[in-house]
């Protein structure tokens, strides 16, 4: 069994790179696989590996200048969920491109988990879900709003054209595992929004604490690793990936004319050209081959950054 924790914290890395290799090597002395994202406004990532091994990464992470207070949410998989490690230096922990949002300033007023259901159901509350299309897809809380965005950064730009049809209710904002709302809501909250509340902990730590019988959690919840997406108690999911345009789909989608493993599914058929699909026949070949020969194939990874 693996243990996964995912994690993220807000702190101030005057040069991100000066711990990225002391990392890699305790990443690497304790067999842990994932990514971890580095930038001067902190850490965010998801690493997987033997229990023991990701409490001492865990451990050495919090040591870090300003992460005492490291926020992480654990899980297991009975398969490793990484192919390999990443530490990667980035501009941003999760990108939302504006750079007056500032989570160590001010963000909005948490909601644990048990008290989520109230708050959202209340009149004068609208629930927005921060994350990206092909996530909420799968999942979402019942009558929350979908901004329909592709990434984070269109986020500022949904609310500046529709934050006018909330005027004069709370605003109540979730997504994966708490990140993109530290900015978004503080993104809020220096527009002039005066209450403005998020999920404590995310969709995760919700599925982890509340019964299914209890929950208005609606769906699987995508998770950036090798599960590709959550049910409640936090198992595994029942969504597959397609590894043409890296979105969750379903098994009995594997059936359909559409899908190519590798190539194409329902969702991406039209969107590559014929090259693109005899170069991603190319790419699973060689990730057949390795496979054959008993190797890794990096390719073979999701190739998305981490946005719990």
């Amino acid at each position: 069994m693996y243990s996964i924790a995912a994690l993220y914290h807000f702190t101030r890395f005057d040069d991100p790179s000066i711990i990225r290799q002391p990392i890699l090597n305790i990443c690497g002395e304790n067999r842990i696989s994932g990514t971890l994202l580095l930038a001067k406004e902190g850490i965010n990532g998801t690493i997987a590996g033997p229990g023991d091994g990701i409490d001492k990464v865990l451990e050495y992470l919090r040591g870090l200048p300003g992460c005492a207070n490291l926020d992480f949410k654990k899980s297991e998989s009975a398969s490793q969920p990484f192919s390999r490690l990443k530490v990667k230096i980035k501009k941003e922990i999760v990108t939302m491109g504006q750079s007056d949002v500032d989570p160590r300033a001010c963000v909005g007023r948490y909601v644990d988990p048990r008290d989520w259901n109230e708050m959202i159901n209340s009149p004068d509350v609208v629930a927005i879900d921060t994350r990206n299309d092909y996530e909420v897809a799968i999942g979402t809380f019942e009558n929350s709003i979908n901004p329909g965005t592709s990434s984070f950064r269109e986020f500022p730009e949904w609310w500046r054209e529709n934050g006018w049809k909330f005027q004069g209710k709370r605003v109540a904002m979730f997504c994966t595992g708490g990140i993109r709302c530290e900015k978004s809501t503080n993104y809020l909250i220096s527009r002039g929004v005066s209450e403005v509340y998020h999920l404590k902990g995310g969709i995760l730590k919700y599925l982890e604490e509340i019964p299914e019988e209890q929950s208005a959690w609606e769906g699987d919840c995508f998770v950036f690793d090798g599960r590709v997406s959550v049910a409640h108690g936090l198992e595994k999911g029942r969504y597959k990936i397609c590894y043409a345009c890296r979105h969750p789909i379903l098994p009995e989608d594997m059936n359909r004319r559409e899908f190519e493993r590798g190539v194409s599914c329902h969702l991406c058929i039209a969107n590559t050209s014929d090259s693109d699909k005899a170069r991603f026949r190319e790419r699973q070949r060689q990730i057949d081959l390795a496979k054959m020969r008993g190797e890794s194939h990096i390719k073979s990874v999701i190739g998305r950054d981490s946005g719990i």
